[in-house]
């Protein structure tokens, strides 16, 4: 018994190695430098712009997608702010600025005008003080000084109130150039 089962186990090995020694042999001889997969000119003539083109629509499609994105979280933000400035200015008095141009102010004895933060006065005609209950009250940026509560203007000089509630209390008829948000009581 043992005979006859020892050449077909031999003849079986001799196959398996056969096919292993061929397939070994095969392998090896793909992708060799005489023989390549795949050439250098394919790469760099067509799979390579294939792909940039693939990654170049992605990012331009994202990039809309985003940009998209952006515009209605900024225009949530300025729907939000433009409702808080309008239920804020109920009163005639809160006047915003036109942007970047100043506007005439005229005042007239003992009236106040209250600005915004970042709010700008120049005092153009007659005199008026600094209404402030803490220091500072007004950067004077014409002479790169502060001017506590009570002080006394000068004419033809920038003041900045850096706080909102900071303002100008005319002690005569004064006519100021005003640039944001202020009030007048």
């Amino acid at each position: 018994m043992k005979k006859t089962h020892w050449p077909a186990r031999l003849a079986a090995g001799c196959l398996v190695t056969l096919t292993l020694v061929g397939v070994a042999f095969a392998a090896g001889q793909q992708g060799s430098q005489s023989d390549p997969l795949v050439t250098l000119s394919y790469l760099t003539q067509k799979a390579t712009p294939s792909i940039l083109s693939q990654v170049d629509s992605k990012l331009t499609a994202r990039e809309a997608e985003l940009k998209k994105q952006l515009s209605a979280v900024v225009e949530g933000y300025v729907k939000e702010v433009e409702d808080k400035l309008a239920a804020s200015g109920g009163g005639s008095s809160v006047q915003p600025s036109g942007g970047a141009s100043y506007q005439v102010v005229n005042l007239s004895a003992g009236q106040t005008i209250t600005g915004g933060a970042a709010c700008e006065f120049l005092l153009r005609s007659g005199t008026a003080t600094c209404v402030s209950d803490t220091s500072p009250g007004l950067v004077d940026m014409t002479a790169g000084t502060t001017l506590a509560g009570g002080g006394a203007l000068t004419a033809n000089h920038l003041y900045l109130a850096t706080i909102e509630g900071r303002g100008v209390k005319a002690s005569t008829a004064v006519t100021l150039l005003v640039r944001g948000t202020y009030s007048i009581q």
